[in-house]
């Protein structure tokens, strides 16, 4: 593969790094595809090896942010439905108001349906904080696996 091929692989790969962090682009999926564009384009056992081991490093990701997450969320009661909501409203937030809008709109329909869930505000609150708390979680273990299917790239472009 070319350097400039190395180099856009490179930047789609940091791009979907930083879609996982901001949760606007699917993150993971850039990581994956950029590395399988780089291991068909190079070829070889090496470049073949280094993919499934990123494929690994994501698929392995992917299940443990449900999985902790999860458990997370069950420990502290709050609804699977809550949260679908809240993402919706966290998506229509990031057009209203690009960017912090997510944030902004999935935290508050989060509160304001755990408040008429409760009819509590000190409750709703720490369901909200849990939620957040299990968004960053999911956050964290993908950044983890993709990292690490990353640095599976590089020492394969040092290898080949």
């Amino acid at each position: 593969m070319s350097v400039l091929g190395e180099v856009l692989v490179g930047v789609a790969i940091l791009v979907g790094l930083i879609g996982i962090v901001v949760q606007v682009l699917p993150g993971s999926v850039l990581v994956l595809g950029g590395i399988l564009v780089w291991a068909i384009m190079t070829g070889g056992v090496e470049a073949w090896v280094v993919f499934g081991i990123a494929a690994a490093a994501i698929a392995t990701a992917e299940i443990a942010q449900w999985v902790i997450a999860g458990k997370h969320l069950r420990k502290a009661k709050v609804p699977w439905p809550t949260l679908a909501v809240g993402g919706i409203a966290g998506i229509i937030g990031f057009f209203v108001l690009p960017v912090i809008g997510l944030f902004l709109f999935f935290v508050g329909a989060i509160f304001l349906l755990e408040w008429a869930r409760h009819k509590n505000v000190s409750t709703a609150w720490g369901s909200t904080k849990t939620a957040v708390q299990a968004t960053l979680i999911t956050i964290g273990v993908q950044l983890i696996g993709a990292l690490f299917a990353s640095g599976a790239w590089v020492v394969g472009l040092l290898v080949t």
